[in-house]
């Protein structure tokens, strides 16, 4: 269309900028810049998952079109919750809140520009939002009425300026439940549709093929997490139902979600027959099942229709949106793929011996393919972890080559939130806190129904000196992931927490759940400096003998490489719990 020609359309108009933007330029004017482009690439990444396109920004504000009212409301929810999620990692004075008005309307398009009522009207409701809120005229509410779980409320109509007739507005309630607020017991349903996917059983003569089985489960549930609008249990909760007769109806109690996936994997020679089930949980109703008879070279492509028709079957509106696999389904890595699966299969065993063997793996699958990003991200991952447990022969070595593997795995595959969880350790345990929280959010900003993300997230922050704020992503990373085999792993951070915070009874009963699940020494050294805080010297004297048994090096270099505290005195705080303890160093 030539410039000077005008073409009308009906539009979807998001309009956002930010609240008291001058005032945070006029206190600090490079930080509020260097933060207001961190949130707008985080918003044109999120429209553009929606399947928008921004069309103008200008200083705090930015205009964005879509073809759906809601996707539009999709997106605005989207971004609210991710810049929220950031908020919580600056200082007060430096937190930026958005203001976002939506309309569906007639809109004129000359060349590049939107403009007319459609445009003007979103900038209205924009204009009237107050910070933090989502407003959308009655056009948009019509279009998203029983078709999104957002409560929304009629705030009646409105007089704006410069237009000719009133507008009805509503308000969206985008706040995600408050998850330190939540009562104890079985879980209560989530506001959206919930699954949990159980381990697929090997039904394979070969016990080797065990980790096929658990390759494609786990791929499954990384798919299905990728939907924002799911919530999705996570894999070390599911994989606790793994080889048990189960009651799909107990199950769903449990976890507190709405269906089921269940299957099966047979693999023989080149060939795999998966099978899978969707169950509703409440009922024990099979809502769709389908069996695959596929070369094995097809099995992921499998895994793509699998999650799409559980999608499909949830909720036929959820957005679909295109996956990015960058390298992790082509043909030619089948031989680095099965190393990966077989290096995590070793990786979940938690052992010294299966942590080396899943280094082996993983070191041989980038050999066969160095451009495969899961190698390098798994291969981060287990170094992470075998400094962490204090399994690590040369810690120095470990970590340098977890932060050069963690890069390499973003940089291959930038979508892949588990490549921005194995990158934000070394990052944490570089003291690089900045990066690692920068990591933790583009991780959850990419599969919203991350425990591992919210829990690494939880973990920089707690060092970051922000106790109060590492309390949330905990609670959500629990909720996750209710059963989760990693327990003690978690319950060690949100204990150190506690500590810090002064909740010394707390940090304690924290720890003691936590070496109900496993003893490590780790949660031993936080009982030990509570009960030493709280004089409890008896107490803290056994638990210093128990975590002197378990320490499988000494624990000078260890915990100078693992206690990642960004000011020297919250370290000093936890040694003097020790010391009062009777810890001598």
């Amino acid at each position: 269309m030539a410039p000077d020609q005008v073409e009308r359309r009906l539009a979807v108009i998001l309009a956002a900028d930010v609240a008291g933007y001058s005032r945070l330029m006029a206190a600090d004017e490079e930080g509020t810049l260097k933060t207001l482009t961190l949130y707008r690439g985080v918003m044109n990444a999120l429209i553009e998952e929606h399947q928008g396109r921004v069309i103008g920004t200008a200083g705090d504000s930015l205009l964005a079109e879509f073809g759906s009212a809601v996707l539009a409301v999709r997106a605005a929810v989207a971004i609210q919750r991710a810049l929220d999620r950031r908020n919580a990692d600056l200082d007060e004075p430096r937190r930026m809140t958005l203001r976002i008005g939506i309309h569906l309307g007639d809109v004129m398009v000359q060349g590049a520009d939107l403009l007319g009522d459609g445009v003007n009207i979103a900038a209205r409701l924009e204009q009237m939002a107050e910070p933090g809120s989502i407003m959308v005229s009655g056009t948009v509410w019509e279009q998203v009425d029983g078709k999104l779980s957002f409560p929304c409320s009629y705030l009646g109509e409105q007089t704006a300026k410069n237009l000719a007739r009133p507008v009805r507005i509503y308000r969206v309630s985008w706040q995600q439940p408050d998850m330190l607020g939540m009562a104890a017991g079985a879980p209560s349903l989530p506001d959206k549709p919930s699954i949990a996917v159980l381990p697929l059983t090997n039904m394979g003569n070969d016990p080797e093929q065990e980790y096929f089985a658990d390759g494609i489960s786990e791929d499954i549930i990384t798919d299905l997490s990728k939907s924002r609008w799911l919530f999705v249990i996570a894999r070390n909760t599911s994989f606790t139902y793994k080889g048990k007769a189960v009651d799909m109806k107990q199950v769903g109690r449990e976890l507190g979600v709405r269906y089921l996936l269940e299957g099966s994997v047979r693999r023989g020679g080149n060939r795999v027959r998966i099978t899978a089930q969707l169950i509703e949980a409440a009922t024990g109703v099979h809502l769709w099942s389908e069996r695959y008879d596929r070369d094995l070279a097809d099995s992921f492509a499998v895994q793509d229709e699998i999650t799409a028709n559980v999608v499909g079957a949830i909720e036929p509106e959820l957005l679909q949106v295109e996956r990015q696999r960058a390298g992790r389904r082509s043909l030619e890595n089948m031989d680095a793929m099965d190393l990966y699966m077989r290096g995590m299969w070793r990786y979940n065993h938690f052992t010294p011996e299966d942590m080396n063997r899943a280094e082996r793996h993983m070191r041989r699958a980038i050999e066969i393919d160095p451009t495969f990003a899961a190698g390098h991200l798994g291969l981060a991952r287990v170094l992470n972890a075998r400094i962490v447990f204090g399994w690590s022969q040369d810690m120095q070595a470990d970590r340098r080559d977890a932060y050069a593997a963690g890069r390499r795995a973003v940089e291959l595959d930038d979508k892949d939130p588990y490549a921005h969880y194995a990158l934000a350790w070394p990052c944490l345990l570089l003291r690089n806190h900045e990066q690692a929280i920068l990591h933790a959010q583009k991780a959850l900003d990419l599969m919203p129904n991350f425990a591992l993300g919210y829990f690494v997230l939880g973990v920089t922050r707690m060092f970051a000196g922000r106790f109060e704020q590492a309390a949330d992503p905990f609670q959500r990373a629990m909720r996750l992931s209710p059963h989760e085999p990693l327990y003690f792993y978690f319950a060690n951070f949100r204990a150190l927490t506690q500590y810090h915070r002064g909740q010394y009874e707390e940090a304690a009963e924290t720890a003691r759940a936590g070496l109900a699940n496993r003893p490590m020494y780790m949660l031993y050294r936080v009982l030990a400096a509570s009960y030493g805080q709280l004089g409890r010297l008896k107490d803290a004297a056994a638990a210093l003998d128990e975590m002197r048994r378990l320490l499988p090096q000494p624990p000078g270099p260890l915990w100078d490489m693992i206690d990642a505290y960004a000011d020297p005195a919250h370290r000093a705080h936890l040694i003097e719990g020790m010391r009062k303890a009777g810890w001598e160093e």
